[in-house]
């Protein structure tokens, strides 16, 4: 057996009713009849970064929507659990109370709101989170920018609301879907800054992302999907190092 195919599958999952932070088994999910997330289990470890990889069309969004509880796909079968709390008996809203925090890759900033309206909107219902100073604080350019209509926003800036928005509520496990996606490289970097001090803070998250080498760069831990499927899973290190794993599930 090939150093590849020994890294193939085997997630360390949390045993008898003590599940890590964060564990999710055997997770089957469906878009109507078609079979998105085809048992996919994985753990981490609280204040852990993962980067969740793998081709278009692999299950990566559609795996985050479902430890999310965001009812489409919806979960068929498995458990996931968060500190001690099982996100797969629980809807959307009851998933966010106990600690997911949700930016999704098109941001859905409210229309009609300034920036300052959309991170209150988001502390109307408690549990609350970062304060509107302290997250003015991480995002100064929010804080020069407070009394805008948010739409009114570079995609950049609209992505900065965004995390800060999940960041407002009492987040346990962060979720960011391609949060480079269609920003300039410039603007990028911005990005990364921002992620780099969420790390430094402990903030334990999952990013899918496209642009694989910078999310490695920022991630503890890696896990790549093919086909629905844990394909791989190890430290991000062992595939920035593995030109052959990169070019078999990543292309890259």
């Amino acid at each position: 057996m090939s150093n590849l195919d020994a890294r193939k599958v085997k997630p360390t999952q949390g045993h008898g009713s003590a599940p890590a932070f964060f564990s999710c088994r055997n997770m089957h999910a469906y878009y109507g009849e078609s079979y998105i997330v085809q048992g996919v289990g994985f753990d981490i470890r609280e204040g852990e970064i993962v980067a969740l990889l793998g081709r278009n069309g692999a299950g990566k969004t559609s795996t985050l929507r479902t430890i999310a509880r965001a009812g489409s796909p919806e979960l068929h079968k498995g458990e996931i659990w968060l500190d001690r709390q099982p996100l797969h008996e629980m809807k959307a809203h009851q998933a966010a109370q106990a600690g997911i925090g949700l930016v999704p890759e098109d941001r859905r900033i409210i229309q009609g709101l300034t920036v300052e309206e959309n991170l209150q909107l988001a502390q109307i219902a408690p549990p609350m989170g970062w304060s509107i100073e302290r997250l003015y604080e991480h995002f100064p350019c929010l804080a020069e920018r407070r009394k805008q209509d948010a739409v009114t926003m570079s995609g950049g800036e609209q992505q900065m609301l965004a995390v800060a928005r999940a960041l407002a509520r009492d987040v346990k496990l962060l979720l960011l879907d391609e949060p480079y996606e269609g920003l300039a490289p410039v603007i990028v970097q911005e990005i990364e800054k921002i992620l780099i001090q969420i790390k430094a803070l402990g903030m334990t998250t999952i990013i899918v992302e496209q642009n694989a080498i910078a999310a490695l760069r920022l991630a503890d831990r890696a896990i790549i999907l093919d086909m629905g499927a844990v394909a791989f899973d190890g430290t991000a290190n062992e595939v920035l190092e593995n030109e052959d794993l990169r070019q078999q599930y990543l292309a890259i």
